[in-house]
């Protein structure tokens, strides 16, 4: 996924349910039905909402899905987080979204890491055990 298609990064975030964006050329015309299919015509201009702005992203057309999975995730953070703190501009809600989700991947990794460990011991444990037994019999 990419912002930066044609210098969308440039241009400013629109408020939902702004007019202001063209209607995507039809796939149906001649010179689109003209042209050979290039890694550029494989993205798509995605305009995605996360807390009632509008932004223009581009992405290639398989991770789509994908994106609108993770901007509805992310609005609905955005959301919760507007809800317990009003006052926020825009930017600091996106900063502290950011932020916490940080935290929340950071801390998924600290406990997948703990398991991989817990298992490391368990298996080095089992192995010793089995061993312990044969020694035995």
């Amino acid at each position: 996924m990419t912002d930066d298609h044609t210098n969308a990064a440039n241009k400013s975030p629109k408020q939902a349910g702004s007019n202001a964006s063209k209607a995507p050329a039809s796939p149906n015309s001649a010179s689109a039905a003209s042209k050979p299919v290039t890694p550029e015509s494989q993205v798509k201009k995605v305009d995605i909402v996360i807390a009632g702005v509008t932004y223009p992203i581009y992405c290639p057309i398989h991770e789509q899905e994908e994106l609108l999975s993770a901007v509805s995730y992310i609005n609905n953070y955005a959301l919760d987080l507007r809800r317990e703190a009003p006052s926020l501009s825009q930017e600091n809600l996106l900063v502290l979204c950011c932020l916490n989700l940080y935290e929340k991947i950071h801390a998924n990794q600290r406990s997948e890491e703990d398991r991989l460990q817990q298992d490391k011991q368990s298996e080095a444990l089992l192995k010793k055990i089995m061993k312990d037994a044969q020694s035995i019999l």
